[in-house]
């Protein structure tokens, strides 16, 4: 059985200190106010975690602008005044837990399934393609995705200032880290998605250029913020529209882009996969893995790591520095701090999503237990 006390080990991503190499996977839970204010509901859930004994708590994903960053109602935003201060809330009770909170900033693009009344209606693009796969019904989606248009040259460049005001307003806010959410299927990953990207300029075609916005964004974030935070990436195979992507040029792929995200001055890169230890691609390593072999950034690690011996096994084989949990931090808030007693843990349940995967369902579920 593998020692699990190496998940207690501090680290840290730059300057940042962490008291242990367990974080809280960033989850959209849709319980923001219509205009995408944070609530103390929402700092008393993120709250939970840091008393729980995690040592980084990464929010759930917010949107950048007012125009088509949005993809789900009641998901947050940090676009104004009024969201930072929200937000600051949060931070608080993360702290006052002895966690650091990591923000998590995300465009919808193609996949928009519903925003505030004055925001732009419908989608934007790479490419006008057809998104697969339907709407997340509990996300209150339903049917098939529009058909976005293609984004224009101006509005790359509105989509970069978006997410560098964004994390300007996360280090007034104070948040510690800040995550750029290019994973699962959202507008930074259908750029560097091959079929959801069929341009012709320099964000289109070879690896190298699909990965040129989210390199773009890293890079004008660390100079508006002055380094304040480190910054980082997330990236993924699947999205929640297609569970079966698989990059296209497999390993060649991490090759090509993560020493470029890696100029960028990327702390640290953040891989969620189904199955974080499964190989891919023939290489002998999985993708977090690969992103290890390639990167000198610290690498986070999401995707069927419940099992304290398998997450313990990961850090251990050296595939990653900090391990992410999801449905199993839903499941037990306190995971670390059961882990660390040697307690029982809980199983996920679904029923925690019904009827949405919001924060009033799961309290309810949690009341009729």
């Amino acid at each position: 059985m593998t020692d699990t006390s190496i998940l207690f080990e501090e680290t840290a991503i730059g300057p940042v200190g962490l008291r242990n190499r367990m974080a809280v996977a960033p989850m959209t839970r849709v319980s923001a106010t219509e205009d995408g204010r944070a609530t103390d509901q929402m700092a008393r859930y993120y709250g939970r975690y840091a008393d729980g004994g995690f040592g980084l708590v990464i929010v759930e994903a917010t949107y950048v602008d007012k125009q088509y960053a949005q993809g789900y109602l009641h998901q947050p935003g940090l676009t104004d005044e009024a969201q930072t201060a929200a937000w600051a809330t949060v931070v608080d009770a993360i702290h006052a837990g002895g966690a650091k909170a990591c923000m998590q900033f995300v465009h919808a693009g193609a996949l928009n399934q519903g925003r505030h009344s004055s925001y732009a209606e419908g989608a934007i693009a790479p490419s006008a393609v057809e998104p697969l796969g339907t709407m997340l019904t509990f996300y209150r989606g339903e049917g098939g995705y529009p058909t976005p248009r293609e984004i224009t040259r101006d509005e790359i460049a509105a989509v970069k200032q978006a997410f560098v005001d964004s994390c300007v307003r996360a280090v007034a806010a104070g948040f510690d880290l800040i995550e750029i959410h290019g994973a699962n299927g959202y507008l930074l990953d259908q750029f560097w998605t091959a079929y959801t990207n069929q341009r012709t300029d320099e964000y289109g075609g070879d690896a190298r250029n699909r990965i040129r916005l989210d390199e773009e964004i890293i890079r004008e974030a660390i100079a508006a913020t002055n380094g304040a935070v480190p910054i980082g990436l997330r990236l993924s195979q699947s999205k929640v529209n297609d569970f079966e992507y698989q990059w296209v040029g497999g390993e060649q792929d991490a090759a090509d882009i993560f020493p470029v995200l890696d100029a960028a001055g990327m702390a640290f890169i953040h891989i969620t996969e189904h199955d974080a230890t499964a190989e891919v691609f023939g290489s002998g390593h999985s993708l977090a893995g690969l992103a290890r072999k390639h990167s000198n950034a610290k690498v986070i690690v999401n995707g069927g790591l419940g099992a304290p011996e398998t997450a313990a096994g990961v850090v251990a084989h050296g595939d990653a520095d900090i391990i992410a949990q999801g449905k199993s931090a839903l499941a037990n808030p306190d995971w670390p701090n059961r882990v660390r007693a040697g307690e029982a843990l809980e199983e996920f349940d679904f029923g925690m999503f019904s009827p949405l995967a919001d924060l009033d369902s799961a309290e309810a579920w949690a009341a009729s237990r």
